[in-house]
């Protein structure tokens, strides 16, 4: 079931956040439900599909809503799930390329989420209905660590956490082309992409500070092998960084990586996935504050293909 409602924003309500405008007119909705459905990329705020909650509204723009109830509930799924901790707080998992973090526009089932209430059975409330337990989460070609909440408090704890970024996530990353630099910060604001909605850019709209470091594990002919570290949180902003140094991750033709590579002398399709691994993950337990630290090592394919360089 879906609803499709437009609304003017008086002068009265300029200001106001978006999910708090839509709740005030959609009074059959919850806010939490609808702060979901603005995740998803069902409002549109004039002619712009926004995907912040918080956003603050003009006189005069017209909000637009491709309300779907159907889509508002995650459901259990009986998938792969490696399982690196687990206890009463929190599971962390290496999630595989290919396995969306949650449910989202275009995206009900087979997810890491889905996959998570048939492990778990209960999850955190404070993500949403279609993200509960869900703190931050990989792009789906991304493999690797993602640490999730049990429940409300350890929810809280480790948002907390990551908005002081004092949780260290280090990623290995294969990008083209002879990276300069043993090691290096990229110091560059990241903002949506004007013309392409699913892509970031350096820039763009409504562009945030963005910090990355990164060093050289291994050098190949035409390739670099590169530890990484997001010092903040941008969608994208590995991906966004490195392209940005004209040096894009294998397999990420949406940052301008190419379509075709040379491996071992020989030309061939890139690599089906992006070269992107969430290695290391490092926080203080939500409730003890002991610190913790876990690792996961690189995918099989993604070594293969090291080796296929080698």
């Amino acid at each position: 079931m879906s609803e499709i409602r437009e609304f003017t924003v008086s002068p009265s309500e300029a200001g106001v956040r978006l999910d708090v405008f839509l709740a005030r007119h959609m009074p059959g909705w919850t806010r939490s439900q609808l702060q979901q459905q603005i995740r998803c990329g069902l409002v549109t705020v004039g002619s712009r599909t926004v995907y912040k909650a918080g956003e603050a509204l003009e006189a005069g723009v017209r909000i637009g809503i491709r309300a779907a109830r159907h889509e508002l509930q995650a459901v259990a799924e009986d998938l792969p799930l490696e399982v690196i901790y687990e206890d009463a707080d929190l599971v962390v998992v290496n999630k595989p390329a290919g396995m969306a973090t949650h449910p989202g526009a275009g995206v009900k089932s087979g997810t890491l989420v889905n996959a998570l209430l048939h492990h778990v059975g209960t999850l955190s409330q404070s993500g949403g209905e279609l993200r509960p337990g869900i703190v931050h989460r990989l792009d789906r070609m991304t493999s690797g660590l993602v640490v999730v909440a049990k429940n409300d408090q350890a929810h809280t704890n480790l948002t907390e956490q990551f908005k002081a970024h004092q949780v260290l996530k280090t990623y290995l990353a294969l990008a083209h082309g002879k990276v300069r630099e043993d090691a290096g910060t990229i110091r560059k604001p990241v903002g949506r992409d004007p013309w392409h909605r699913v892509r970031m850019r350096a820039g763009g709209l409504r562009a945030r500070p963005a910090q990355t470091t990164y060093r050289v594990i291994r050098r190949f002919s035409a390739f670099t092998l590169l530890e990484v570290v997001p010092r903040t949180g941008r969608t994208h902003q590995i991906r966004v960084h490195l392209a940005s140094l004209g040096h894009p991750l294998v397999g990420d033709t949406l940052y301008g990586a190419p379509s075709r590579i040379m491996v071992g002398g020989r030309e061939q399709k890139t690599f089906e996935r992006n070269f992107l691994h969430a290695a290391r993950l490092e926080f203080r337990h939500p409730r003890s504050g002991a610190p913790l630290s876990f690792q996961a090592p690189l995918p099989a394919d993604l070594e293969e293909f090291l080796g296929r360089l080698s």
